[in-house]
């Protein structure tokens, strides 16, 4: 039974999640004890650019949030009066400029968008760089708003003297639900502050070249702790009560980890998301962090007095195998069959056990930004090593599996220890096979959260720590998440010494291969220089 319901400033038994992601906004609805009751999701697009452009319509995001808690509104009987609190969680980085009487600059900077790689190179090289690591626990790339701030500071200046406050999306929907400007202690303090204290700090804005811009930086508020109320205007436009208390979440990516199981108490558990990008995050006190020498990498505060996550991030997960599985459909459609992206996901439990464990190596950084975890190169590209005439589809299907487990190692290796327990959730961990690859590439037993929407659930978590649903998080976290873990699968231990000898090779490869990166793009840039029209060519932001 959930906790200290009669604190709660309105009698009622719903808590609302909402999880605005880079094509998806979510809103969920959970009962007291964490049990999902219904979702409503609408689709939310962006666009994409000259330069590496990625950028959003900030009112449609809001517009898709009000349609999608209005659709949820027609899911739940009387959601309005029984909603308790409603938490609010969101795609990370990027930035989203906010002028005069709250309206939008221009469209948001999302954290794909990668106009800024020459203002990170640029900032690498400052003196004063390895002292924000220290503070910040996080190494620069185009993904955080820091980097692209300062791109923006010496590019376009008019647009940042337009802005009165520089938010993160969940930021942006939590003003247009409160008319509160803020952001969480996560974003603020792997961005631009120190994860110890969870405030800004003063060496890290300087290090990215922005004192003069610190006034666009928001107050930071602990959204288990503090709440504001539903804005008259965001209760007419979604249909739920005014001064209905909001929650401000962390980031998505430790709202789905605390969700899916990333910290339930146990020592050195660590929670990997396997989605479209792969998300690795080992949780720990603040005191155990492990700044490695490349300066890579994200430390993030957990909604959890004392308690943060190492992260490191990977472009592209499970965009490598829908790579691979198109492959196969390019090839059928050419023989005149066509077949769809389900049928061939049906076939890769069997593929995955035909092919042979280790026969090729490939790495996964299938994404045209390239890579940013453990090691951050814009250039970096996916590659199969050792091919040889007889290796077939199979094998390959099972390289490229095995290449996201060994990328999964690379990243927990330079957080420091492995975990002793690896939680998964994402599309991927429904796959036994995968599950397994994982398993052993990390040499930890797997568990498997069945938490359906884990970030909404986080969100919703914070909101009911904050209105006294229960008395703290770790309270919450007993109810929530950990009934919910699935019996943990213990790795093979023939596997787990395959990839303890193919690990080492994946890794001098990687670090072999750089040279081999830059000197490709090189070759694209003058190849696309050579090709295209001079009025299409953009400079600066």
């Amino acid at each position: 039974m959930a906790w200290a319901v009669d604190a709660i400033m309105h009698k009622g038994d719903i808590l609302i999640g909402i999880d605005s992601g880079t094509s998806v906004v979510k809103a969920v609805a959970f009962d007291l004890s964490g049990t999902q009751i219904a979702v409503a999701s609408v689709t939310n697009a962006y666009d994409t650019g000259a330069g590496g452009a990625a950028t959003q319509c900030m009112s449609r995001t809001w517009q898709d949030c009000v349609t999608a808690l209005k659709q949820l509104g027609n899911l739940v009987d009387g959601l309005s009066g029984r909603t308790v609190a409603i938490g609010v969680t969101a795609q990370g980085d990027g930035t989203w400029l906010v002028g005069r009487d709250n309206v939008p600059v221009g469209d948001a900077w999302l954290w794909l968008d990668a106009r800024a790689a020459p203002t990170v190179s640029r900032l690498e090289g400052n003196a004063l760089n390895r002292a924000r690591f220290e503070a910040t626990g996080t190494g620069l790339n185009t993904c955080q708003q820091g980097a692209q701030l300062a791109h923006m500071d010496r590019f376009d200046p008019a647009s940042l003297d337009r802005a009165e406050v520089a938010l993160h999306c969940k930021d942006w929907l939590y003003l247009n639900l409160t008319g509160v400007r803020a952001t969480d202690p996560s974003e603020a303090s792997f961005t631009f502050g120190n994860f110890r204290t969870r405030q800004y700090n003063d060496v890290a804005i300087e290090a990215l070249g922005l004192r003069h811009r610190r006034h666009l930086l928001p107050e930071i508020v602990e959204g288990t702790e503090t709440t504001h109320g539903l804005s008259d205007a965001a209760a007419q436009a979604t249909g739920l009560r005014t001064g209905t208390p909001v929650s401000l979440g962390y980031v998505d990516m430790v709202m789905t980890a605390l969700g899916a199981g990333v910290y339930t108490g146990e020592a050195d558990a660590a929670c990997s998301t396997i989605g479209s990008t792969g998300v690795h995050m080992h949780a720990k006190p603040a005191e155990e962090v492990h700044l490695n020498a490349e300066g890579t990498g994200y430390v993030i505060a957990l909604p959890v007095p004392g308690i943060v996550t190492q992260v490191q991030t990977n472009m592209a997960a499970t965009l490598n195998l829908d790579w691979v599985l198109n492959i196969a459909a390019d090839v059928m459609r050419g023989m005149g069959q066509d077949v769809s992206h389900r049928d061939l996901v049906s076939h890769i439990e069997g593929w995955l056990a035909a092919g042979k464990p280790g026969a090729i190596l490939y790495h996964p950084y299938i994404s045209e930004a390239g890579e940013r975890g453990p090691f951050v190169n814009a250039n970096a590209r996916a590659g199969f090593t050792g091919l040889s005439a007889a290796n077939g589809y199979a094998d390959l299907v099972r390289a490229v599996a095995e290449g996201l487990g060994m990328a999964a190692r690379d990243c927990y290796a330079a957080m420091g220890a492995l975990p002793s327990e690896l939680r998964l959730t994402g599309g991927a961990a429904r796959s036994p096979a995968l599950r397994q690859i994982l398993a052993a590439a990390v040499n930890a037993p797997v568990r498997v959260s069945a938490r359906d929407e884990a970030g909404a659930a986080g969100a919703a978590m914070m909101a009911a720590v904050a209105t006294g649903v229960y008395p703290d998080m770790r309270s919450c976290i007993s109810e929530w998440v950990t009934p919910l873990l699935g019996q943990a699968e213990a790795p093979d231990p023939g596997l787990v010494r395959s990839y303890e000898t193919i690990f080492p090779v994946f890794a001098g490869l990687r670090r072999d291969l750089a040279g081999t990166w830059d000197l490709l793009a090189k070759l694209r840039t003058e190849s696309r220089d050579e090709t295209e029209p001079a009025s299409s060519v953009t400079t600066g932001a």
